[in-house]
């Protein structure tokens, strides 16, 4: 519970001066409203710039916020900031204000009649692999080492599973069962929703080998994915923080000669994209990817990212 209200940003003097009742309320809508951490840190750091920004502007109170401050916070963001970002932020302070209004702390939501900037998007802007380029990464590692087995289960996990890096940081090694006489795979979603997929045979492959070879298959309830124990070489029982899977990807690829500026998420839509230039429907792309609508996969199909490289080459001087 301590981690959490850490989390929240300071109770700033607008909030403190609408009362000791304000104050509490403010706290639970991070504590209690908000259960995803990432968007709990997102969130928190746009609600502690709209208020530092509202107590630059003579505002006094939380509850004598505006729809105008609102407004002018939100075209200052505009300025330096992309679309989709100022959108998320906006959300958040007006997600903020919708529980300050049920929780009877203001009168009405300053943010609900406030527009953000427009922004449509066909296609996702993550840096995809083409097939080739993640087969080279994969082959690239050294799985001689604890290190290498569990690196190259947790970037296949990814690529054939299509699953979040969250999720796959948050699995457990009883995650990994065996059903129909192949391994299959559980991931605990966005939302908290159970997803479970059976294993493509490379990543049955890696993960039997990541398994075995490191003694986890014994420990059931242990971290699947876990950091190095200093100067063992070593898995420890600490679950691997997503910010060193980042880390461990970027020097993977680095090492494997790749040159494209990837993250964790690339390897969700190399998975889906390769899937669907062998014949694979969006339809059952989007369950496998556990969309709620395959408008969301199509973000991640980058199939005709190829025809444009085609067709660029046509122009002949």
């Amino acid at each position: 519970m301590k981690s959490i209200v850490a989390a929240a940003p300071a109770v700033s003097l607008l909030v403190t001066s609408a009362g000791e009742r304000a104050s509490l309320r403010f706290l639970e809508f991070f504590v209690s409203a908000i259960r995803n951490p990432h968007t709990r840190r997102a969130y928190a750091r746009a609600a502690g710039d709209f208020l530092a920004w509202c107590a630059g502007a003579g505002v006094t109170s939380i509850t004598a916020v505006q729809p105008l401050h609102v407004a002018a916070w939100t075209e200052l963001l505009t300025q330096t900031h992309a679309a989709p970002t100022v959108k998320q932020r906006l959300a958040a302070i007006r997600h903020l204000f919708d529980w300050l209004v049920t929780g009877q702390v203001v009168p009405h939501n300053p943010a609900a009649s406030v527009r953000g900037p427009s922004h449509t998007t066909k296609q996702g802007k993550t840096p995809v692999l083409d097939a080739s380029e993640a087969r080279q990464l994969l082959d690239s590692i050294d799985v001689s080492t604890p290190i290498g087995l569990r690196d190259r289960a947790l970037i296949a996990l990814m690529v054939f599973s299509f699953a979040r890096v969250g999720a796959a940081l948050a699995m457990r090694v009883e995650d990994v069962y065996v059903q129909q006489r192949r391994l299959w795979v559980r991931l605990r979603e966005k939302g908290g929703k159970a997803h479970a997929i059976p294993c493509h045979h490379t990543l049955e492959a890696y993960l039997h080998a990541y398994l075995s070879q490191t003694g986890l298959r014994d420990e059931p309830k242990s971290p699947l994915f876990c950091t190095i124990a200093r100067g063992t070489g070593q898995l420890s029982i600490t679950p691997l923080p997503q910010a060193n899977a980042y880390a461990m990807v970027r020097r993977r690829a680095l090492a494997a000669g790749i040159v494209t500026p990837i993250g964790n998420h690339t390897f969700r839509a190399t998975g889906i994209t390769a899937y669907l230039k062998n014949g694979g429907t969006l339809e059952n792309a989007a369950a496998m990817a556990n969309h709620a609508s395959t408008r969301t996969t199509q973000l991640y199909d980058r199939r005709h990212d190829d025809i444009s490289l085609d067709e660029v080459e046509r122009i002949h001087l």
